[in-house]
């Protein structure tokens, strides 16, 4: 995910994104190579996995996550012995975790059911990088963090997180990274947060196409836009927030 050569290198990185649910797919994964954006591509569901991986075979900058979505879990539970068996051979994994909202809260004793049984396949596997959704979940997600996935077993990193500040310094003390996007700039509350989190776990993200600008689906090239305006926040300059989230994804992956 992060090349050495210099010709090669990653200049930006777009650590989730749903490559596979845009138009040009394909087309896609040769511009964040183009562009040199290591993007971590995120799954809903296993079965998308193998095809995913097969487009990405020769990418130097995207890497395929086998995920199982919390909102999809009341349907696709039942693939989980599918997540399973795809495991051993994948070192990202996401999109997984837990989701409370009221579209998805009946869902939610099912939803803690599988990822549970995720992070404990995780952890007996070890050297996982895992990409968490906890939406209006965040105590419950570090509960079962740090029950079931030691941190010398398996890394997290929290995606659009909107917990609180009590909430970030466990995730923090749980040793957690978190993925930041424009949107989560744009809330005062989310943006003081953000700014409040240490340099060293920040990583960017699009949440594309999800997240759009303009009417437009946000692209990983488009994460240059987030890590200028996470610099704005946080008092540096933009090429100090580059280079940290440059060294913060070295880091994670080489862990």
């Amino acid at each position: 995910m992060i090349e050495t050569s210099n010709q090669s290198a990653a200049r930006w990185v777009d650590f989730h994104c749903h490559v596979d649910l845009y138009k040009d797919h394909s087309a896609l994964i040769a511009e964040c190579d183009r562009e040199r954006v290591a993007t971590l591509a995120v799954t809903t569901t296993p079965k998308a996995w193998p095809r995913n991986r097969e487009l990405a075979a020769k990418s130097a900058h995207v890497r395929i996550a086998l995920g199982l979505h919390p909102q999809l879990v009341a349907e696709r539970e039942n693939e989980l012995p599918i997540f399973e068996r795809y495991l051993s051979d994948a070192r990202y994994v996401g999109e997984i975790g837990l989701d409370a909202g009221p579209r998805f809260y009946r869902s939610f004793p099912a939803q803690e059911r599988v990822f549970e049984r995720i992070l404990r396949a995780c952890a007996e596997q070890g050297g996982k990088i895992l990409t968490v959704h906890s939406v209006r979940a965040v105590g419950k997600v570090l509960n079962h963090i740090e029950s079931s996935l030691p941190q010398d077993r398996g890394r997290v990193v929290m995606h659009w997180f909107t917990g609180t500040s009590a909430e970030a310094r466990r995730a923090v003390a749980l040793g957690c990274y978190f993925s930041i996007n424009g949107e989560m700039l744009r809330s005062p509350k989310h943006r003081q947060l953000v700014g409040s989190l240490p340099l060293d776990r920040l990583l960017t993200e699009t949440d594309g196409p999800f997240v759009e600008r303009d009417g437009q689906p946000l692209r990983p090239r488009d994460v240059g836009h987030t890590v200028a305006e996470l610099a704005e926040a946080r008092n540096v300059s933009a090429k100090a927030m580059e280079d940290a989230v440059l060294q913060n994804l070295r880091r994670l992956v080489s862990a």
